[in-house]
């Protein structure tokens, strides 16, 4: 996001507030920030003289929208101005939000500034348009949908009314936007999933914890194994690991302190506390822990799929994009600082080939740093904290990238990433891999090996995952495909379909064929009609269909059709399996 675009965005926040006060003057606002594609506002809004809520449903956005647009012309300066928190209080007497975080801002000791435009004045740090009016054209944003959303995020705070508004640079852009948003809803994940048959949530289960089918079972173990079959050739080793632990390990690896409320935890008979694992380094560090290394046995690559659990608010999870229970494709490098540019580089180029496979080419990478100015939130010394960063710096200038995206203060607990960044064939920008070096963990858990000289050397971890989770990977490619998985991938590859009952038999042994050949073959002996078993198979998004009739049966072939490419013609059954079995070891 551009900083002008973004301070427009943050504008419009103020602006939506103001509409909302105008035709809703007991309602209450919040706060209201510039977000990637537009802003957002949250409001407490009274209960009514019958008890009920007065708060807007969507159908009221279009009024708000057009209050929204009713003011604009009359905004033409953002005017700031230092008050004392007196004069704070007093300007937002009855707002208890308000008044909330004008007291944080003064018990930090910083300047408390109003903002205003119009008749409107908020508390705000600022970053705005300095014209409104004249910057701002009046067909460049829409409000979009509201949500409820609690007072800074904290589930024992109110549950406060959320508006959402999108805003771009043009009424063009806008309109991109929105093409890309309908786009985005007939990918959407959870509805392909549930209509492909790949996964389920059920209410006695929980949410968050995604049930798989036989289908979606497929297709993620043979991601699962394509990521290993890398690994493998790279030199790493599986390791298995149990799924508790005592919060003894937590405590010295640093997660207690940090997330100790988002853990699952247990409680056993005997009053020890257990926890159910949110990650894998912890364990991990245990297994190289357990003898004494030698410079000659480094590195040490532990690889593991594996489940971590988490405990998110219900409110946060969304499909399969944010789960409480992860399978990572997770690995651990423990390696000599000598040994880092060459673990890294081989990571790097699993993650390269994996994701050129599916279409995600060019991969932007970023480089996730700590934030200096909220230490606190990381361990070890800002020492080794440039140590690290520096060297991932000089990696990636190496690796030849030169357009690197400064990820200030989204490093993780214990050491920076680099993270590469992917579009989707829709344009949408996310997060897949990531690589993360650690100088920080090798510390607590006094991790050594002994180098040439006979002496301790401490060593350092890198941390891997190549789809990051197995959930949203698999979220981001059923909508990157939009269902229309490779026929490698596919969980049904092929329906054989016999034109009438008088073929079933040679459909039945075309069927066999293909299964003795570890082809996903399923074949349609149903009463329904040809008509409906063809549209069946394309409904289902079948990579392939075979067709048997009278002709194909006295030729001794099939008729082939391709979901991709049409209808192929009459091909031998060794033809065709010759055909699919290149595209299964292709990775067509």
């Amino acid at each position: 996001m551009s900083t002008s675009l973004e301070h427009i965005r943050h504008t419009l926040a103020h602006l939506l507030a103001a509409a909302v006060l105008e035709l809703y003057p007991d309602a209450k606002p919040t706060i209201g920030p510039a977000i990637d594609n537009g802003f957002y506002y949250d409001f407490e809004f009274p209960l009514g003289a019958d008890g009920k809520s007065t708060s807007p449903v969507q159908t009221d956005l279009k009024d708000i929208e057009k209050r929204m647009r009713k003011l604009l012309p009359s905004w033409k300066e953002m005017a700031g101005q230092e008050v004392t928190p007196d004069q704070a209080r007093d300007a937002f007497k009855g707002n208890p939000y308000k008044t909330e975080l004008i007291e944080e801002i003064h018990g930090k000791g910083e300047n408390i500034t109003l903002y205003t435009a119009g008749h409107f004045t908020d508390l705000c740090r600022g970053g705005h348009a300095e014209n409104p009016a004249k910057e701002i054209p009046a067909d460049s944003f829409k409000l979009s949908r509201i949500a409820g959303a609690y007072w800074r995020g904290d589930e024992k705070n109110a549950m406060l009314t959320r508006i959402y508004g999108l805003a771009f640079e043009s009424r063009e852009a806008l309109d991109a936007y929105l093409t890309q948003l309908a786009e985005a809803e007939k990918r959407d994940h959870k509805k392909l999933g549930k209509e492909l048959g790949l996964f389920l949530f059920s209410d006695l289960v929980g949410s968050g914890l995604p049930l798989w089918t036989p289908k979606g079972t497929i297709i993620r173990e043979l991601l699962n194994d394509y990521v290993w079959e890398m690994r493998r050739a790279k030199g790493y080793q599986k390791v298995t690991i149990p799924h508790i632990t005592k919060k003894d390990l937590y405590e010295t690896s640093g997660h207690w302190a940090k997330f100790k409320d988002e853990l699952f935890k247990i409680e056993t008979r005997e009053k020890h506390v257990f926890a159910m694992k949110p990650m894998n380094c912890p364990h991990h560090t245990q297994i190289y822990a357990n003898e004494l290394r030698s410079y000659r046995d480094m590195p040490q690559r532990y690889a593991e799929t594996t489940m971590v659990y988490r405990d998110e608010q219900s409110g946060e999870l969304s499909g399969l994009s944010r789960v409480r229970a992860i399978t990572q494709d997770d690995a651990h490098v423990f390696c000599r600082k000598s040994q880092i540019k060459n673990e890294i580089f081989a990571i790097w180029d699993i993650i390269d080939s994996f994701y050129k496979t599916f279409g995600f080419k060019d991969l932007r990478i970023r480089i996730s740093r700590h934030d200096p100015a909220k230490f606190e939130n990381y361990i070890g010394t800002p020492e080794v904290w440039k140590t690290a960063e520096d060297q991932l710096v000089s990696l990636v200038k190496e690796r030849g990238i030169s357009d690197v995206i400064d990820g200030l203060g989204e490093a993780a607990m214990y050491g920076p990433k680099i993270d590469f960044i992917a579009k989707d064939s829709i344009g949408r920008t996310l997060q897949v891999a990531t690589i993360q070096l650690d100088f920080n963990m090798p510390e607590r858990f006094d991790l050594a090996c002994m180098n040439e000289k006979g002496e301790k050397e401490r060593i350092v971890m890198i941390h891997c995952a190549i789809m990051g989770s197995i959930e949203r990977f698999m979220a981001t490619l059923i909508e990157h495909t939009g269902g229309l998985f490779p026929f490698w991938l596919s969980p049904v590859q092929v329906q054989v379909i016999p034109v009438a009952e008088a073929y079933a038999d040679a459909a039945q042994k075309v069927h066999e064929s293909l299964r003795a050949a570890n082809i996903r073959s399923e074949i349609d002996l149903s009463n329904d009609s040809f008509g409906k078993k063809i549209r069946g198979a394309k409904t289902a998004h079948t990579p392939y269909f075979i067709i048997l009739g009278e002709k194909d049966v006295a030729a001794g072939k099939v008729t082939l059709e391709s979901r991709d490419q049409g209808q192929i013609g009459q091909v031998s059954i060794e033809g065709v399996l010759k055909k699919f079995q290149e595209e299964v070891k292709e990775r067509k």
